[in-house]
């Protein structure tokens, strides 16, 4: 499957996003302390795939840990629909689109998207932790 554009957006629709994204090259769940709290659900990919469409002025942000990732929050609704950041160990800048805001995917279309999962709550991002059915 090849790169299709995705729209996405907050619960409130203020925060609203398309995303260029090929889901069959799959997705993230992490177990590190907040990703497994807020069961984040994500695709990393380069920010010229990403374009905020509208919302930037109710956005508020969440550092934490290195700072090195910022996690954009709509203020209305609290949903997050996307974050940013720049990691060397993922390639530099990136933004990570959260897969539960795509708009109009079909539930047949989410199931089929494969999950990679990383055991980042012993930093260990290359693997996966030995019990992965919460995430």
């Amino acid at each position: 499957m090849a790169n299709k554009t995705y729209s996405g957006s907050c619960h409130c629709g203020r925060v609203r996003f398309e995303a260029d994204l090929d889901l069959s090259q799959g997705s993230g769940r992490c177990n590190c302390s907040y990703c497994g709290k807020s069961r984040s659900w994500g695709v990393v990919i380069k920010p010229q795939a990403f374009r905020l469409l509208a919302g930037a002025e109710v956005l508020t942000d969440y550092r934490f840990g290195t700072r090195s990732g910022c996690y954009h929050f709509c203020q209305q609704c609290g949903l997050r629909p996307f974050g940013d950041g720049d990691v060397e160990a993922l390639g530099g800048a990136f933004v990570t689109v959260n897969l539960a805001c795509l708009d109009g995917v079909p539930p047949e279309e989410l199931a089929q998207i494969p999950i990679h999962y990383q055991d980042g709550a012993h930093d260990a991002w290359h693997q996966s932790p030995p019990v992965t059915s919460y995430l």
